[in-house]
C-alpha cells in the first residue's frame, strides 16, 4: 500500500499550482490531505473528475478554515468524521477510512498558537484521540497527517532556538512518546533514524530555499517496522508551506 500525505494550506490555492496535474502524475494508493480549507461544494469540477479514485472529505463549519480529504483507489467499508471532541470535530480535522486490511486515519491536528493560547485545546485533543483509537481493534493502523509537533532534535533544523516554543514544548512532544509507546511506528524513523528532513517551512526569510524547516507531518502505523519498504519527503511539490510525506506499507 502507497499512502501520500500532504498538508495543502488550502486545495484552491495549490489547484492553482498544478495539483490536479500532480495527482495524475504521482499514483498512490490513499492520497490523504489537511488544511483543505473550503467545503465540498466548492471543491472543482477539474479535482472531482480525477480518475481512479473515491474522494472523501471532512470540512470544517468555519468556511475556509482546516478540513481534511482522502483519495482513495479502494472504496472504504466505513468512513467516521469524529473522534468525541467538539471543538475539533466541527473544525474537521479527522477521517477514519476502514479498509478490509486496516484502519486509516487522516488528521489535522491544532497548532497551539504561537503564543500557545490553544495549547491546552491541543493537548485535550490528543488525549481525546488516544482514547478514540483505542476502539479500533481487530486491524492494524495507519495514522497519518500534520501533527504539528516536531519530536526529537533530528526533526527541525533549529532545535535549541525552538526549545519551549510551540510545536515543541515538552509537553507536545510527549503527545508523540506516547503514541510510539502505544506501539505506533514513525515510518520515516524506522527507516532513516539519524536523517535530518523537513516537511514544513516558514514563509518567512527564505526558510523553503534555505532549508531551515520542521518535520511535523508524519505516517505511522501498528504495522511492524519490518511492514515499511519506503518513506520519505516530496520537498518538489509546489503550492503549500508543506511538502507531502509518503510511506510504502506491506499489509
Amino acid at each position: 500500500m502507497n499512502i501520500v500525505s500532504w498538508n495543502l494550506n488550502g486545495m484552491r490555492a495549490v489547484e492553482r499550482q498544478g495539483f490536479g496535474e500532480w495527482v495524475r502524475s504521482f499514483p498512490a494508493d490513499l492520497l490523504c490531505f489537511q488544511e483543505i480549507k473550503l467545503q465540498e461544494n466548492q471543491v472543482s469540477e477539474a479535482i472531482r473528475s480525477l480518475d481512479g479514485y473515491t474522494q472523501l472529505y471532512n470540512c470544517a463549519e468555519k468556511k475556509g478554515y482546516a478540513g481534511v480529504a482522502v483519495f482513495t483507489v479502494q472504496p472504504p467499508l466505513t468512513v467516521h468524521t469524529e473522534i468525541g471532541h467538539d471543538r475539533f470535530d466541527a473544525e474537521g480535522r479527522m477521517l477514519c477510512l476502514e479498509f478490509p486490511e486496516c484502519f486509516l486515519v487522516n488528521l489535522y491536528l491544532p497548532h497551539g498558537g504561537r503564543q500557545k493560547e490553544h495549547l491546552a485545546y491541543k493537548l485535550e485533543v490528543y488525549a481525546v484521540l488516544r482514547r478514540y483509537l483505542s476502539g479500533l481493534s481487530g486491524k492494524p493502523i495507519v495514522l497519518t497527517g500534520d501533527f504539528n509537533i516536531a519530536h526529537s532534535e533530528l526533526d527541525l533544523a533549529r532545535p535549541t532556538q525552538n526549545r519551549g516554543n510551540i510545536m515543541f514544548t515538552p509537553e507536545e512532544r510527549a503527545q508523540l512518546d506516547q503514541l510510539t509507546q502505544l506501539g505506533y511506528h514513525d515510518t520515516f524513523r524506522a527507516l532513516h533514524p539519524e536523517e535530518r528532513a523537513y516537511s514544513w517551512w516558514p514563509y518567512l526569510a527564505s526558510a523553503r530555499a534555505n532549508n531551515i524547516g520542521w518535520r511535523i507531518d508524519y505516517i505511522f502505523t501498528t504495522l511492524s517496522p519490518t511492514s515499511i519498504t519506503a518513506a520519505g519527503m516530496l520537498p518538489s511539490a509546489c503550492g503549500s508551506d508543506h511538502c507531502p510525506v509518503f510511506a510504502d506499507l506491506l499489509l
